[in-house]
């Protein structure tokens, strides 16, 4: 009897052995990356894989990556002197640097593969020059990043080279601006909702680099409606990685819409984008080189906006030591938020010392580099003159700039050295300069406050002007309608609707100029827009049913053009309505154009494939009010208004104008 529970212990501790281990093999957790990246058969799979997977430092460091690359597979492969492996193996190490921020070794290992690059696969070759590229970015070598983008395109790994992203780290936001959206728009599809948001975000940092603060505030926002409509959409199945990337969009965009916020001293709108921009980044940005930046950027921005609202607990939770800052302009950003929070808590020993080490920091940066940075620039705009001659004034622009950049620090730095020449008087003078300094940066604050004031109450007072001009425009317009009641010619109530229209016509300026935050110009895309369908409202009663294209997009002109321009569109618009398409066409198209060429020149355009203008057109024109109207409105523009009467359908007008 003993001797068979022993036994039948013995079998159920058997069996319940088996059955766990089962159990073990069953919930089994996934590997991580770096055990499959061990699994794997061979360099060329290990390689793809590392090249194509995310989140690779979730849960090992890059150091024990380039550990394992290094000592388990590029030191063997070395001494099997396996040349295909070695190179497969050194590209991975070149990566991991590049990942580490290191810089020069990741260039100098990507050079030393580049030596025997007619040996490499197209793949490979790729991944190598990708990484070249990057690498040249990082380390500001402009005319080598362009050499590399060229021996993609001749390679056929890229279509075109786009200078784009150079121009803008060299200054030039405006001319990278054009020259994104050239090579960009085009390629953009309506139902790609996250290119779209990618798209806008890269306009509105263009311009708010550009310093045009509202035009960039108005694509951050196009910007995140499209990728809230992407992380929205149901019907469209998206990998883990793409919600993460847009997550991670997302989050940039929210960072530039507080950041533009702050530019804009709208302190208290900025603060709730700024700090979903950091979750959003934290949470998403694991493995991504531009992170840390990014985040400490925004930290920056939300401490400046709490330092502006007086709350310096909240403040200084963001300012901390803890807050990593390793590019130039977050390192003088971060001291000079520190001056102004020592100034405004009293502290000006504390506000010195920040400010002496921004000091120091402008000061390191040597004449050497500036001579650099215009050489490249030079360099670059060379590059760009045998793809495009078109830009040839945008180059003398900025050679100017350059050069009045490289004056006016001289002439900093020469200031500089006068002053230190003088601490060297004596301490006496050292103390009374510092007092001085410090009695008129108070007085400096309290005009600043005052002249803030003033344009505060300057532009209240102006859009009321605009406003109140606006609703006196609206009831002329009111008063001719009442008389076009009261009266019976036909000629007459045309005579007088032809008036109301143009009435409306520079109503609609003065409404656009007070409700746009920027009151010297009107932007032109939704200005025409609009009057379009005040004209509209008038004439598509009789049945027509036009399609009105509109590019005037990036377009801002001011009053003195914009009132022009309005009441010439009037006309033509108006005109096409009555006579260009008489038999109701419905394939009726008008098409209206403006665009600038170069900082000071503009030009455009107005066409209809209606039925065109009459033989007697030139008699007539003598004869017709709105002919002459726009002839003097051309005349007020200091250009002339051509007209084509070649075309057998339709009509168009055209002219250039400064």
């Amino acid at each position: 009897m003993k001797k068979l529970c022993e036994n039948i212990l013995l079998l159920f501790f058997g069996l319940f052995t088996i059955g766990f281990s089962f159990a073990q093999e069953g919930n089994q957790p996934e590997k991580n990356p770096f055990e499959q990246f061990q699994d794997l058969n061979n360099a060329d799979e290990q390689l793809n894989y590392f090249f194509n997977s995310q989140n690779l430092y979730r849960e090992t460091s890059t150091y024990d990556w380039l550990d394992l690359v290094t000592i388990r597979y590029l030191n063997p492969a070395k001494q099997d002197e396996d040349t295909e492996n070695i190179e497969k193996y050194r590209l991975i190490q070149s990566k991991i640097f590049y990942d580490l921020g290191d810089y020069d070794k990741s260039l100098a290992i990507s050079k030393d593969l580049y030596a025997v690059k007619d040996s490499l696969n197209i793949y490979i070759k790729s991944k190598l020059l990708d990484l070249m590229d990057d690498n040249y970015g990082q380390l500001k070598m402009y005319p080598q990043q362009i050499d590399v983008r060229k021996e993609k395109r001749e390679l056929g790994i890229t279509d075109n080279v786009a200078f784009y992203d150079i121009y803008s780290n060299l200054g030039l936001h405006r001319t990278a601006m054009n020259d994104y959206i050239a090579k960009v728009k085009k390629t953009l599809e309506e139902s790609d909702f996250y290119a779209q948001a990618e798209y806008y975000n890269a306009v509105g940092d263009f311009l708010r680099l550009d310093e045009s603060v509202p035009t960039a505030l108005s694509n951050y926002k196009k910007a995140k409606g499209f990728i809230d409509v992407f992380l929205s959409d149901i019907t469209r199945k998206k990998t883990e990685k793409a919600t993460q990337d847009a997550l991670f969009l997302k989050g940039i965009i929210d960072g530039n819409i507080g950041k533009t916020h702050l530019q804009l001293k709208q302190y208290e709108e900025a603060i709730p984008y700024l700090e979903s921009a950091i979750k959003e980044l934290k949470e998403n940005g694991i493995a991504r080189s531009a992170t840390s930046e990014n985040i400490t950027e925004n930290s920056l921005a939300i401490s400046e906006c709490y330092l502006q609202l007086n709350d310096y607990a909240n403040a200084t939770d963001y300012l901390s030591d803890n807050l990593q800052a390793s590019t130039t302009e977050n390192i003088l950003h971060k001291n000079r938020l520190l001056a102004l929070y020592y100034d405004k808590t009293g502290d000006y020993k504390n506000e010195t010392l920040y400010l002496r080490k921004n000091i120091r920091i402008q000061d390191s940066i040597s004449e050497n580099e500036s001579e650099l940075r215009k050489q490249q620039l030079a360099t670059v705009m060379g590059q760009e003159m045998e793809l495009s001659k078109a830009l040839l004034a945008d180059q003398k622009i900025a050679l100017e700039k350059s050069r009045s950049d490289i004056l006016e620090k001289d002439r900093s730095i020469n200031l500089v050295r006068i002053s230190l020449l003088f601490t060297l008087l004596g301490f006496a003078g050292l103390v009374y300069a510092y007092l001085k300094s410090i009695k008129n940066q108070r007085l400096i604050a309290e005009q600043k406050y005052i002249i803030e004031n003033s344009l505060v109450e300057k532009d209240s007072l102006l859009k009321e002007i605009h406003h109140r001009v606006k609703n006196n425009l609206q009831m002329v317009s009111s008063l001719l309608s009442l008389q076009t009641k009261n009266t019976r010619s036909k000629a007459a109530i045309e005579a007088l609707e032809e008036g109301k229209s143009r009435v409306k016509a520079m109503a609609l300026i003065h409404q656009k100029l007070y409700q746009n935050e920027d009151l010297s110009v009107i932007e032109m895309q939704s200005y025409i827009e609009s009057l379009i369908n005040s004209v509209q409202s008038v004439y598509k009663k009789g049945g027509h049913n036009i399609n009105i294209t509109i590019d005037a997009e990036g377009v801002e002109l001011d009053i003195d053009r914009a009132i022009p321009f309005g009441l010439m569109l009037n006309e033509l618009v108006s005109n096409s309505f009555k006579y260009a398409f008489p038999d109701d066409d419905e394939n009726g198209k008008i098409y209206i154009h403006i665009r600038k060429n170069g900082e000071n020149e503009g030009y455009f355009e107005y066409s209809d494939n209606g039925i065109g203008l009459p033989e007697d057109s030139e008699e007539r024109a003598k004869s017709s009010m709105g002919i002459r109207l726009m002839n003097r409105l051309a005349n007020q523009l200091q250009t002339t208004l051509n007209i084509d009467r070649s075309s057998d359908d339709g009509v168009r007008y055209w002219f250039n104008f400064k």
